[in-house]
This record gives C-alpha cells, structure tokens and sequence, in this order.
C-alpha cells in the first residue's frame, strides 16, 4: 500500500517548480508618476481669506480647515469634500484669493 505522500510526491514537486520559476520570473514595476515637489525652502504665500474659498463658510465652522498648498499658495478649505471642487476649477479660486491680496 503506498502512502498518501509518495504519490502526492509528483504533485509537490510540480508545485515547488512553478513557485520557483514565478519566483525568478523577470520582475516588472509600474512606472511612477509623480509631480515635483517644491522645495522645502520655496516661499508659501499665506492664505488671506477667514473663509473657505470655495463655499465661502467660516472656516472653523465646519471643524479643523482643510490647509494644502497650490502652485506655492497655501489654501485652506472648510472641509477636505471641497477640494474635488477646488481641483476641478482650481483658477476660478484662486482669483478669489488674488482680489483679496490685491486690496
């Protein structure tokens, strides 16, 4: 009577075959893409506004502001939901800060 071992003995070895030729397989990476950080020493030009710059509320209201920085503007936002909006017309915000700067 053979043991259950020797005849899952072809089995195992087919096994350990296939893991060690995917193992040694020529490994792939996916290329990342990824935006230049500025430097840590670029001026960031301080947000002007007490409100979000997309809805308009207090910031604060709403809990701690959602802060990030644009093209070296900071920006602060009343939620982190508003910055799907911010991205989508990043330039129609940014004039908001802009005419406060200016005046």
């Amino acid at each position: 009577m053979k043991s259950v071992f020797h005849a899952a003995g072809p089995m195992m070895l087919l096994a350990a075959l296939t893991l060690t030729l995917v193992g040694c397989s020529k490994e792939t990476t996916a290329e990342v893409k990824t935006e230049p950080v500025e430097s840590a020493t670029a001026e960031v030009k301080p947000y002007p506004l007490d409100t979000c710059v997309v809805e308009d509320e207090k910031l604060g209201s709403m809990g701690d502001p959602y802060v990030f920085v644009h093209e070296g503007q900071e920006l602060k936002l009343c939620c982190k939901g508003c910055l799907k909006d911010f991205h989508k017309e990043p330039a129609k915000y940014l004039v908001k800060v802009e005419a406060v700067k200016k005046s």
